[in-house]
């Protein structure tokens, strides 16, 4: 019985800034309004832009982040992760992980803070799957803002488990204002 060649993925890292740099240079996906993200296989994965509440929790912690911390925050950053490439709704990177991490406009570190803004369509698996993802890539903590502006943080070293405050921004409050 003969065996078929199928290539196998030898440098995880090559292989997705590779297909992200395709993706980005796709002209057909860059005229589309969807957010987009690749998986572990290099797929694209396409969602619906957010919609004005999150985007409203999302510039709210983003704010907050810029005055406590103004060296560092951004919004909609690329991240490689163990499944593939994934946008972090808000973050806040030292400028050493940045030198260290950046590689063709994607973050191959993640941010010591990384933000997931929950939408009405996010499950309980697929955010406890980013939070993983996030502590995976190398984040020191993980917040998800909920829909009530409520922030939900996770400490490196303790990731299942809601922390009382952020050991990298301990004045950031426990409820964004929207």
């Amino acid at each position: 019985m003969a065996v078929l060649w199928i290539p196998s993925i030898r440098n995880a890292t090559a292989f997705h800034l590779e297909r992200w740099r395709k993706v980005c240079a796709d002209p057909s996906l860059q005229r589309l309004p969807d957010r987009i993200e690749t998986n572990r296989y290099g797929h694209v994965v396409m969602m619906l832009p957010p919609g004005f509440s999150h985007t409203t929790r999302q510039s709210a912690t983003f704010a907050y982040l810029l005055t406590a911390m103004p060296s560092g925050a951004s919004v909609e950053v690329a991240v490689l992760t163990e499944d593939g490439i994934k946008g972090i709704d808000v973050a806040w990177i030292s400028e050493n992980r940045v030198k260290r991490g950046l590689k063709d406009d994607v973050l191959t570190i993640a941010p010591e803070i990384c933000v997931e803004v929950v939408s009405p369509g996010n499950t309980r698996q697929e955010m406890e799957n980013k939070r993983q993802l996030c502590f995976a890539a190398g984040a020191e903590e993980v917040w998800f803002c909920d829909q009530k502006g409520a922030l939900h943080l996770f400490l490196k070293g303790s990731e299942a488990m809601v922390a009382k405050a952020s050991m990298l921004c301990p004045s950031m409050p426990k409820r964004v204002k929207v």
